[in-house]
């Protein structure tokens, strides 16, 4: 296996890859460069460039990273995408075909969902959500057993596309949407970075991939110190008021001297709603939104990290010690160094639910 701290040849190769089998089927030769952008506020997760000498019809493209070390060679795949929207550049001796591309997430977003589609309550989540998935888009599927079922009917809004009413469909079961280094689609769980165990760790010493450059920002703005929730559907009528009156929180009512209000109607639970399970959702929902978000943003050589990863990062010239953080996105240039600008988040608890 590579030793991703040491030196070594780095190449890449492009394969043009068949939508039915989602295996190469031919070597592409013409490509100049190409950056790939995975990034988990993205709808479809991400997108390329991809820079040619030769335009080339519609398809989907597979990026490899080539590695020589110690003589053995090995091959990466970095991701697999659909190619569209050329445009082209003559320097008065070469054609340059700027090429944009997607993840094959962009099929499920080309669509809308029929009028008046639902799904059924007591169905099962994530049954519904990999055959609507199968069915909707070319790429393969990755099923996830889960036994999680539809507490109301599942109605597509007017203006949802498949990926948006699949996105929403797989919340209720606490997933998301993610692709594997094929851009294959997998269910995701959704966890808090708590619970998350760091994959790797960037370390400052003299064997790091770690570049120097580093910028971190955090923002306090719209951070609430009330949670109100309203719940109301037939019968069933709630509402619960959470403050945060702590002294020892920078963001309670008292040090701030004035509330700001998070006001949410109609959750969607799962279960029957109880007063005690919306007191329960309105505690929960004030701690969640009661962190301080930093963003961290840094180069590393390329190394097997993906977006939605953990890492540790060790950086004691900016401060930065033991800081367990979660990878929000990446830029890879496909180049030799292959230098991967990322971008990584860690929080700072200031409300713990405190009476």
């Amino acid at each position: 296996m590579i030793d991703w701290l040491s030196s070594m040849e780095q190449t890449f190769e492009y394969y043009i890859v068949d939508p039915g089998t989602w295996k190469d089927i031919k070597k592409i030769n013409c490509v100049i460069s190409s950056t790939i952008n995975r990034d988990d506020s993205s709808e479809t997760l991400g997108s390329a460039t991809i820079d040619v000498t030769e335009p080339l019809d519609e398809c989907y493209i597979r990026i490899y990273l080539i590695t020589i070390q110690n003589g053995v060679k090995e091959k990466y795949p970095l991701g697999t995408f659909l190619v569209q929207t050329p445009s082209y550049s003559f320097d008065g001796k070469v054609i340059n075909v700027s090429m944009d591309a997607y993840t094959p997430l962009l099929e499920l977003k080309e669509n809308p969902t029929p009028l008046g589609y639902y799904i059924e309550k007591n169905s099962n989540v994530m049954d519904y959500a990999y055959r609507l998935t199968r069915e909707n888009m070319r790429g393969p599927v990755i099923k996830t057993k889960n036994d999680e079922t539809l507490y109301y009917d599942f109605v597509a809004n007017t203006d949802d596309t498949w990926i948006t009413f699949i996105k929403d469909l797989i919340s209720n079961a606490k997933y998301t949407l993610g692709l594997d280094e094929l851009s294959r689609v997998i269910f995701l769980p959704k966890q808090d970075l708590k619970t998350l165990q760091p994959v790797w760790t960037y370390n400052d010493d003299n064997s790091s991939i770690l570049y120097p450059e580093l910028d971190i920002n955090r923002d306090l703005y719209g951070i609430p110190n009330v949670v109100e929730v309203i719940y109301s559907n037939g019968p069933d009528n709630f509402f619960s008021r959470v403050e945060n009156n702590d002294e020892n929180s920078p963001i309670s009512i008292r040090n701030r001297g004035r509330e700001i209000v998070h006001r949410i109607t109609n959750p969607e639970m799962i279960g029957p709603p109880t007063e005690e399970r919306i007191k329960e959702y309105a505690t929960q929902l004030l701690r969640d939104l009661s962190s301080l978000e930093y963003t961290i943003s840094y180069t590393h050589g390329y190394c097997p990290v993906r977006v939605g990863d953990c890492v540790r990062i060790n950086y004691e010239k900016a401060g930065l010690v033991g800081i367990k953080a979660k990878v929000i996105s990446q830029s890879i240039k496909c180049e030799p160094g292959c230098p991967v600008t990322e971008k990584a988040v860690f929080t700072d608890d200031l409300w713990e639910g405190w009476k």
